[in-house]
């Protein structure tokens, strides 16, 4: 499939470089004692969005003490050295049901350099997907946020159904890479009923993978495990660092828990008033966008040089190209390949190189490119990220456009994207196509009334989540809830990317509780 994660820049700079891809509490805090009890969803439902009401939790919950030690390597990352401490939390299997089966979530932390009364808290961190490593990202960019040390115990953890935390994987790396070579964007009937039987493969490889768990891996579930998580950690708030996708579990934890919001950032801001194709449409134009904008700085008309991409690549999806390690640059592995150094403007120049070296009929530079964007190491063996990605979207999205729904949408997508919007399109068809759990919303809930401020930083040049996101996340929190903060850059997220004023301003508002003036542009 040809979906685009919701990724913080961070993890696709990592993916680039062929690498692997917040808050914790002092040792006084983990005795369960601060904040206030965790909430039963209100209408008995684990996929409900309604606001939690004050149901206290088993202390066999709300009471465990996390033990916390050195950090082991996982399957597909090494162990973190240093400062990096790692635990388990239990948390309920089904939120309907707290008091019944509970899983393990993989918890990752280095302490603050403070302590007493100068120590804030916990800062939490999610850095997007759906499915992405919480424990592998933040060791891996440790240095990225040190400043934030001085108040907070950094922490983030892998979500339900992800990497150490009940990680699913749903098929093998022999049968990901078969997948690889199917057309996603089908011209012929045979070729869309492979692309759809494929899928239908997936879903029950998923199924088959995840058990009982495949019906609790939602946004929602998340956000109730991180309000248990707050609690465990001593926090009578929730600070948090939500990234790309991070932020909609950050939107659907304020709505659920707006008095526990505390100091909160949201970077790459996803639309929440998106649904499945809305966001597909959003990614066309914003990758649309970046590649205008990577165009326009080597010298091309963005225009002419869209449609010279777009030829190369019909002519890729007739002849797939060779490549130095024996397999094809199929049209499929080549927009992966295109669209993951848009992702950040450092990474250009390497798109320039592998779209040279393909005219030439060479597909080895994008093919490593598009390994890089699939988490696939040199031994030919695949992370679970896009698994788990998958599971949780199609948790999350109800929506579920049909082949001949796509179709009759294919020339608006096309007209938004030359080269990204039939992969786009065809994706909404395809990604939960005869999905075996059936989808819990729309779109997301994110009305948060009363929750303290919270800080959104929209990048205008940002591939993955367009900045109208960032504005319309702001609506939808609520007025005096949502504070944009705008960067007129490039890439996938702003904070660590290169901008004084943007790290400033979210630094002086994380550490010294100053909200900067709603609207305040950094160029």
């Amino acid at each position: 499939m040809a979906r685009f994660t919701w990724w913080t820049v961070l993890g696709a700079a990592a993916a680039l470089l062929v690498a692997g891809c917040g808050g914790g509490s002092s040792d006084g805090g983990e005795d369960g004692k601060g904040g206030s009890a965790d909430a039963r969803p209100s209408d008995g439902s684990s996929g409900s969005t309604a606001p939690a009401t004050a149901v206290a939790l088993p202390a066999a919950l709300t009471g465990q003490k996390l033990d916390w030690g050195r950090c082991k390597a996982a399957a597909d990352s090494a162990a973190p050295g240093g400062d990096w401490q790692c635990a388990t939390l239990k948390v309920p299997l089904d939120w309907s049901k707290p008091d019944g089966d509970t899983i393990g979530l993989a918890l990752v932390r280095t302490k603050s350099r403070a302590s007493g009364t100068d120590r804030t808290g916990s800062l939490l961190f999610n850095f997007g997907g759906p499915g992405g490593s919480g424990v592998s990202t933040l060791p891996s960019f440790g240095s990225t946020f040190s400043s934030l040390r001085e108040r907070y115990d950094l922490v983030s953890w892998d979500p339900r159904g992800v990497g150490a935390s009940e990680g699913i994987r749903c098929r093998s790396d022999k049968d990901i890479q078969t997948a690889e070579s199917l057309d996603s964007t089908p011209d012929t009937p045979a070729e869309e009923q492979a692309y759809f039987r494929d899928a239908t493969d997936l879903g029950k490889g998923c199924e088959k993978a995840a058990g009982a768990l495949m019906a609790h891996v939602s946004t929602t579930d998340t956000a109730r495990d991180m309000d248990l998580m707050r609690q465990v950690l001593g926090d009578p708030k929730m600070h948090y660092f939500g990234i790309s996708y991070g932020t909609e579990l950050g939107g659907v934890y304020a709505h659920l828990f707006p008095k526990n919001v505390g100091r909160a950032v949201f970077d790459a801001v996803a639309d929440p008033s998106a649904d499945a194709v809305g966001h597909a449409q959003n990614q066309a134009r914003g990758f649309q966008r970046a590649l205008d904008d990577y165009l326009e700085s080597t010298g091309q008309d963005p225009q002419k040089g869209s449609r010279k991409i777009a030829d190369l690549l019909d002519r890729i999806d007739a002849t797939p190209l060779p490549t130095s390690d024996g397999r094809k640059l199929t049209q499929t592995l080549a927009v992966t390949g295109i669209v993951l150094p848009l992702y950040s403007e450092s990474s250009w120049p390497s798109l320039t190189s592998a779209l040279k070296s393909a005219e030439s009929g060479d597909g080895s530079e994008l093919l490593t490119l598009a390994d890089g964007f699939n988490d696939r190491d040199a031994s030919g063996h695949y992370g679970t990220g896009a698994h788990s990605q998958r599971v949780i979207a199609c948790l999350d999205d109800k929506q579920r456009p049909t082949a001949e729904g796509t179709r009759k949408l294919l020339p608006e997508f096309e007209k938004i994207s030359p080269v990204f919007g039939d992969f786009l399109g065809w994706d909404t068809a395809g990604w939960c196509h005869d999905w075996p759990v059936a989808g819990q919303y729309d779109t997301p809930e994110v009305s948060a009334a009363g929750a303290a401020p919270i800080l959104l930083v929209g990048n205008t040049g940002d591939p993955a989540t367009p900045y109208e996101g960032a504005r319309k996340m702001a609506d939808e929190l609520g007025k005096g809830v949502g504070v944009l903060l705008t960067w007129k850059g490039e890439g996938h997220g702003a904070y660590g990317s290169g901008s004084t004023c943007v790290d400033s301003a979210v630094n002086a508002y994380l550490l010294k509780g100053t909200v900067p003036k709603d609207g305040k542009v950094c160029s």
